[in-house]
């Protein structure tokens, strides 16, 4: 008569190591691309912010009838603006708001990686 040997069910020690690799390597690829596109979404709000700074300023100027060269003030600009203040730099730079003639600009503009400047 034969007896029947039961095998217990589960993983082994090695492929329980091989799936903690692989999930470290994704990990490793991922994690990367996600602080890239993070840096890069806040870049893009604050080049928003930017342009309605300027669109802002222009209407400001139309509305009152101001010059090129005339500088608003915040307080100036805060009533073109939807939510009646003036926006924050999202990577906590801060704004300089300018004449009319020049884009409005953010302290972060130079960084090379990710340049928070207005272009047209």
């Amino acid at each position: 008569m034969k007896t029947k040997i039961q095998r217990q069910a589960g993983f082994t020690l090695v492929e329980i190591m091989i799936v903690v690799a692989i999930i470290g390597l994704l990990a490793a690829i991922a994690i990367p691309n996600f602080v890239r596109a993070r840096e890069t979404a806040r870049m893009n709000a604050c080049i928003n912010n930017l342009r309605m700074i300027d669109s802002a300023k222009q209407q400001w100027a139309i509305e009152k009838n101001q010059p090129q060269n005339a500088t608003p003030g915040e307080a100036d600009i805060t009533p073109y603006i939807k939510g009646n203040q003036m926006p924050v730099c999202p990577a906590n730079g801060t704004y300089t708001i300018g004449n009319i003639s020049t884009d409005p600009t953010c302290s972060l503009g130079n960084d090379a990686n990710y340049p928070h400047k207005l272009t047209k």
